[in-house]
């Protein structure tokens, strides 16, 4: 009896032993991993364009769009590189489509925070929130709905959809109240965050613009 009480003491030891050692490898473990501030920038995902975007842009542009994707880098947390993404297709799309690019990044910024990937209840997807079942036809060359998680198609065709509004009703406050799906709404509060967060980008543009005509 005694050697199997010996027996059994032996092996609860080595158990004991062997679950501290376990332990102790998954407190390392645990330690090594890379800490995160709680105020850490986001790293949104871009996802690869499918073309080159305004290439052989001027160097006043270049400097322009900089300085509006520092801006929305800091105010939103977002990674610079992700804003400057977002600037420089904003810029294209308003190109194409005729729409003032900083209009455009300012309903970027009041449909999604500038999250890529931001999907409504109502089925709105991507960085403009475009609900795919009512412009169905525009995204026929892009591959269907699901395009719309890519920020480049979603831009394109968030400002497809304010150049038509705008020129159909004949007044941006309008198209950008139809935009935002509240036309019926009096007080044209949806208009109002958009003019409002546009308020913020203007200066930015405009000394990125007096800067180059200084150095020029």
């Amino acid at each position: 009896m005694k050697a199997v009480t010996l027996h059994l003491s032996r092996a609860y030891s080595v158990t004991k032993a062997g679950l501290a050692l376990v332990g102790l490898a998954a407190l390392l473990g645990f330690s090594a991993l890379p800490f995160e501030p709680e105020d850490a920038v986001l790293e949104v995902p871009v996802p690869v364009a499918t073309r080159p975007i305004d290439e052989g842009i001027s160097m006043a542009q270049e400097r322009e769009q900089q300085a509006l994707a520092e801006f929305i880098s800091r105010r939103w947390r977002i990674a610079e590189t992700a804003a400057l993404s977002f600037v420089t297709t904003a810029y294209h799309a308003g190109k194409v489509h005729s729409v003032d690019p900083v209009l455009i990044l300012a309903v970027m910024a009041i449909e999604s925070r500038y999250n890529p990937v931001a999907e409504s209840t109502m089925g709105a997807k991507g960085l403009m929130q475009v609900i795919p079942r009512f412009h169905l036809e525009k995204l026929l060359d892009h591959g269907g709905e699901e395009a719309l998680l890519n920020p480049e198609v979603n831009i394109h065709v968030g400002a497809q959809i304010l150049r038509e509004y705008t020129r159909r009703l004949g007044d941006l406050e309008l198209a950008l109240q139809m935009y935002g799906g509240a036309f019926d709404d009096p007080t044209a509060q949806y208009a109002a965050k958009v003019f409002g967060e546009r308020a913020r980008l203007e200066p930015v543009r405009e000394a990125a613009r007096k800067q180059t005509a200084t150095s020029a």
